[in-house]
């Protein structure tokens, strides 16, 4: 499920950053930066919302953004940066991807 900025989610185009990851075995920092980094993430202007999803090791988090201008705000944050740097030895494998949402529309029952 994705967790909106807003009560309603935007209106397509929007941008997707997409990371999938395995962790490794050396992960000292990594959850205090991780929830430092989702709090941070949520005051940059342009952002979205995001979704996270964890599965045996791995996982991926996708970040929606306004425009190419928020997210490169948000790549280039020193807090991000340091994260980056210490996620090569807290990943044993990622990748990561930018993509043009052109549509979105969604579904959830509510029980």
């Amino acid at each position: 499920m994705i967790h909106w900025n807003t009560s309603e989610p935007p209106t397509a185009p929007f941008i997707a950053s997409i990371f999938n990851y395995y962790l490794s075995e050396h992960l000292e920092g990594y959850a205090e930066y991780d929830e430092k980094t989702l709090d941070l993430v949520k005051t940059i202007p342009g952002y979205l919302g995001y979704e996270s999803m964890k599965h045996e090791g791995g996982g991926n988090f996708i970040s929606y953004w306004k425009d190419m201008e928020s997210v490169n705000a948000w790549a280039s944050h020193p807090l991000h940066i340091e994260a980056k740097k210490r996620g090569m030895t807290w990943y044993r494998y990622y990748h990561s991807m930018i993509a043009e949402v052109g549509r979105f529309h969604s579904h959830s029952m509510h029980s």
